[in-house]
């Protein structure tokens, strides 16, 4: 029997501690959309730049290098775990640099999933390149893709065009990294910014549905989820990781917190005054639930 790491009062936020190549194999649910950040594979010794300062990006065992072969067979293990626990017209998003995002995109064609777009997401404060032997990293790409080659997916196309001025958006994103605000209950080596999965989770799930992150860091993709009144389940090995993800959960039962935090995020701002729907606190987000 599944135990929760921690579920919120009113279920719509849960976490499991835990390998998730183990854990999706212990129960039966299907996942309206996924948001899966995996280790890049990078904590080898390098060094990078965070406010002005010389860190090793060292981030743990989870990120240890592996080899070629290696990373293929980790790949192809949770994105066919993950394939299961996706609803036929759900639909996947995975972040990574060239390190292992090529992996990533062989395996998801061979596993038959329909890759739909690759989202380059420009950094508009990117850190500076130390060495100076090379152009300043500031991108990471991020991989759309449905389950099923003919079965349609979920789009909020009229809602993204809208964000961009009534224009198509493009596939390439200029948002910032994470700003201190973000960071308040302590921060993972590689959280993403709530704007980028705010848009992510507008863009491919209706309110009231389901969001897995099976590498869930400190969880920013449940903090999305639930400040657009979805729901979320998401997985993680490291307890501290999850704690920060439990505290930053608590704080939404605060609402000034919440309103606090919608007016941050530049889309959600944009839209809450044309598109109520999109955060209605009203809507009933319980006609489903977790099997634990």
């Amino acid at each position: 029997m599944i135990e929760s790491y921690f579920k919120s009062s009113n279920r719509d936020f849960t976490l499991l501690q835990g390998n998730c190549c183990k854990l999706l194999r212990d129960f039966d649910f299907q996942f309206d959309c996924i948001f899966a950040d995996p280790p890049y594979f990078l904590s080898n010794g390098g060094i990078s730049v965070q406010s002005g300062k010389v860190v090793n990006v060292n981030k743990g065992k989870w990120d240890k290098g592996k080899t070629p072969q290696e990373m293929t067979e980790f790949n192809m293990e949770w994105l066919n775990l993950c394939r299961e626990k996706l609803k036929d017209n759900g639909s996947i998003w995975i972040s990574g640099t060239y390190h292992n995002i090529f992996s990533i995109a062989n395996c998801l064609t061979e596993l038959g999933y329909k890759i739909l777009n690759v989202v380059t997401w420009a950094k508009t404060n990117p850190p500076p390149n130390i060495s100076c032997r090379y152009f300043t990293y500031s991108t990471e790409f991020i991989i759309w893709a449905r389950k099923k080659e003919k079965k349609p997916h979920y789009f909020n196309y009229d809602l993204m065009k809208y964000l961009n001025g009534n224009k198509q958006m493009t596939d390439v994103w200029r948002l910032s990294a994470i700003a201190p605000w973000e960071k308040k209950c302590g921060k993972h080596p590689t959280q993403k910014p709530l704007a980028l999965l705010s848009r992510i989770i507008m863009a491919s799930t209706k309110p009231g549905e389901w969001v897995l992150d099976p590498f869930c860091g400190s969880s920013t993709t449940g903090i999305a989820a639930n400040l657009l009144r979805r729901r979320f389940l998401g997985i993680d090995q490291e307890k501290d990781y999850l704690e920060i993800s439990k505290h930053r959960r608590e704080e939404l039962d605060n609402s000034h917190i919440v309103y606090e935090y919608r007016s941050k995020i530049k889309d959600i701002k944009l839209i809450n005054s044309q598109c109520p729907y999109v955060v209605n606190d009203d809507i009933d987000v319980s006609y489903r639930d977790l099997p634990f």
